[in-house]
């Protein structure tokens, strides 16, 4: 059996990626508690923005990510993770298509704010 959050299913990231050609995309796999797992592919970047009440973690599973704070920027590679706390302004950008999965408070609209 399975639900609309994405428990009680097989989650084949592999498959995923093949599957999206979106030079940025981002999208919800499943729900562990009160957080949602989320899988983002991205090429280019984002918007600064922030999350006033939820912390945010970014693990990259290929690929580098470049994430900017305001006072320095972080370089994650494959099996590598950060964690912007709640209220910090960032921006995420990848120069070559990066996968990563995000972890994050339900709720939390994916785009910023």
């Amino acid at each position: 059996m399975t639900d609309d959050r994405g428990q009680s299913q097989l989650i084949d990231v592999p498959a995923i990626v093949a599957a999206n050609r979106e030079p940025w995309i981002n999208f919800d796999l499943c729900e562990v508690n009160d957080a949602v797992v989320r899988l983002g592919i991205f090429r280019g970047e984002f918007h600064w923005h922030k999350h006033d009440a939820e912390d945010e973690l970014f693990f990259v599973l290929e690929g580098k990510l470049l994430l900017d704070l305001e006072e320095r920027t972080v370089e994650l590679g494959p099996q590598q993770g950060w964690t912007v706390p709640r209220g910090v302004l960032h921006r995420t950008r990848a120069e070559e298509r990066t996968v990563c999965l995000m972890i994050e408070r339900t709720g939390v609209e994916p785009r910023g704010d």
